[in-house]
């Protein structure tokens, strides 16, 4: 008699707890999927820098803080590097997005040139010019040395053996045909401006930023001359046969006792990506980096900085450009050369 009544109230509870534990399954998928949705908003891209505490990690840790402020779901990490070609090879095969790249090693990279490396990277194209690494030539201002041409038959430091300094140094002397009349020292910069001074060398070649320690170093101790580098380089070879040095400028009053400009060469060092990046995605990170905002941080973040400019922005890019940047320069007023397109 009380069969049926019993077993709809066993019924019902059941049923119940059914209803619940499926309610609380269902929510609790929700409160999983939803932070795996979001995150799935986000872009997550990687910018190859260089070695800790060195200019282009500098470089490399400001663009990436800077657009991962200002860019809506976009977060860019910066990712340690040994340098150059490192960051070359990375953006290359999509290990990284972006990265610093000289602009001779990206050219003799997509030519297959790079030094025992016959690969050719060509997923590689940049996006704009940030600092250069200029030549300095020193010699003692009281040696009679005032052009590049009397250096033949003299001792020049050149820096370490497999240094990129002494790379263009050698591209440098066989471009004014003087590699072979020359007597190359491989020694470091702060070593060849203790030997300039001690008279053991004639002539300290210095690959780097100015103003620059070694070359103040060799300024302060005595009386030096920075011989004009770039016009020797014009009646040679040299742009012939590595088209990415640019000329520069050391203003005067730079180092001391150096009340005239020196006209020179630099590498260049460029912000690079892969092919694989959109042009709409470059084109928006272009204009929040070389905004008035983004500009004023990155000096913040290096004083080398202020090279970075927007009239400057295509300097010693012999390689393509890629869409989205190209398309930010030319609405700023720039033309691009015929190997940037």
């Amino acid at each position: 008699m009380f069969t049926k009544p019993i077993l709809k109230k066993q019924s019902f509870k059941k049923s119940s707890g059914f209803l619940g534990m499926a309610a609380a399954a269902v929510a609790a998928i929700s409160l999983t999927l939803a932070p795996v949705v979001s995150a799935q908003s986000v872009q997550r891209l990687a910018f190859s820098g260089g070695p800790d505490g060195g200019t282009f990690q500098f470089f490399a840790n400001g663009i990436a803080t800077h657009l991962s402020r200002n860019l809506e779901r976009v977060d860019v990490s910066n990712m340690a590097s040994a340098g150059s070609v490192e960051n070359l090879r990375r953006v290359n095969s999509r290990d990284a997005d972006f990265g610093i790249v000289y602009s001779g090693d990206l050219y003799l990279g997509a030519q297959g040139q790079l030094t025992e490396d016959t690969r050719q990277y060509r997923n590689v194209q940049a996006i704009s010019y940030m600092f250069g690494a200029p030549a300095h030539l020193i010699v003692l201002d009281n040696a009679g040395i005032t052009d590049v041409a009397q250096l033949a038959g003299k001792n020049v430091a050149v820096g370490p053996a497999g240094s990129g300094a002494a790379a263009s140094a050698q591209r440098f002397f066989e471009g004014v045909g003087l590699w072979d009349k020359i007597n190359p020292q491989y020694i470091g910069y702060n070593q060849g401006a203790s030997a300039l001074g001690d008279r053991q060398i004639d002539a300290l070649w210095v690959f780097a930023g100015f103003p620059n320690a070694s070359v103040i170093q060799a300024a302060t101790s005595n009386r030096v001359r920075l011989l004009q580098v770039h016009e020797a380089a014009e009646k040679g070879t040299l742009f012939q046969d590595h088209p990415y040095y640019a000329q520069v400028t050391i203003p005067a009053g730079t180092y001391p006792n150096v009340n005239y400009d020196v006209v020179t060469i630099q590498d260049s060092a460029l912000w690079v990506t892969g092919r694989h990046m959109s042009e709409a995605m470059i084109y928006d990170m272009v204009s929040k980096v070389y905004s008035e905002e983004g500009l004023a941080f990155m000096q913040t973040v290096s004083s080398a900085a202020s090279a970075m400019t927007v009239e400057g922005a295509l300097e010693g890019i012999v390689n393509t450009v890629h869409p989205g940047a190209a398309k930010f320069w030319k609405e700023k007023g720039l033309t691009l050369t015929d190997a940037q397109k």
